[in-house]
């Protein structure tokens, strides 16, 4: 990590007390459905932008979600979390995306695509793991925004642009220039948030799924094939599935139930 990105980590600002709350919810094994369902409740605006998200045209749900109890219900307690991290994270940012070449609502339907297809594709038989995996999908590319800042402040746009145009991946174009990639970034981040190990680990080793632990490498694995099937631009491409279906195989995942969720979104 460079001195310069580990400073602007620090310097970002405690998440609001309602993360918190989620988080002492989520992680006590005594909590019921009920006791996160009373957290997100407390705050309007949040659970507004959980509802709007829940509706999103990408879950392919075929009626309204109109209360949290409803979300918490079709979507699991994991998932909700992930809704509402997301939507607490991002407002802690001042985004500008531009040296990635894509703007701010890009990057949104980005983040948004990654976690739609993560949820479908895990609800019913890897439900286990959307605690972890749901706000990672929502967050592993905000990673990007420090970046993007960092390229700003030193005036190497070009240079920037040219590795992506020359790079194997964006993560490699990253490295050249700041020295540090996505992943790297965003775990960093919510490691300095104190975060579950779990989602840390899964993201700082989701382009290296081999070198993260026994209960995390299917998730990295997971994050890994969804960051290749949705790429920057949030465009999927016959390219992009049949690089994210070779990751499949490889890891020996569900590909029936893969191509079941890029159906729905």
């Amino acid at each position: 990590m460079t001195e310069d990105i580990l400073k602007k980590i620090k310097q970002l600002p405690p998440l609001p007390e309602s993360a918190m709350q989620i988080e002492a919810v989520y992680q006590d094994p005594d909590s019921t459905f009920n006791d996160m369902v009373k957290i997100l409740e407390k705050d309007p605006l949040l659970t507004a932008d959980i509802l709007k998200a829940a509706n999103s045209p990408l879950y392919g749900f075929s009626r309204e979600i109109n209360t949290i109890n409803q979300a918490v219900g079709l979507f699991g307690m994991g998932t909700v979390r992930g809704f509402a991290l997301a939507s607490i994270v991002k407002k802690s940012f001042t985004l500008d995306l531009s040296p990635y070449g894509i703007d701010n609502d890009m990057f949104s339907l980005l983040s948004k695509k990654q976690h739609a297809l993560t949820t479908s594709w895990c609800l019913r038989k890897e439900n286990k793991l959307l605690g972890i995996l749901s706000p990672a999908a929502f967050l592993v590319e905000i990673g990007k925004v420090l970046i993007a800042q960092q390229i700003i402040a030193d005036k190497t746009q070009e240079k920037f642009k040219e590795a992506l145009a020359t790079a194997q991946n964006v993560e490699a174009a990253e490295r050249e220039v700041t020295g540090v990639d996505t992943p790297e970034v965003s775990a960093t981040i919510f490691e300095h948030w104190r975060f579950e190990s779990g989602l840390v680990e899964t993201i700082r080793n989701c382009q290296n799924p081999d070198g993260a632990s026994e209960g995390i490498k299917k998730a990295a694995q997971i994050l890994q094939v969804v960051r290749t099937a949705v790429p920057i631009n949030g465009v999927i491409t016959e390219q992009s599935i049949v690089a994210a279906k070779e990751l499949i195989v490889k890891y020996d995942l569900d590909i029936e139930s893969f191509d079941r969720a890029l159906e729905t979104i």
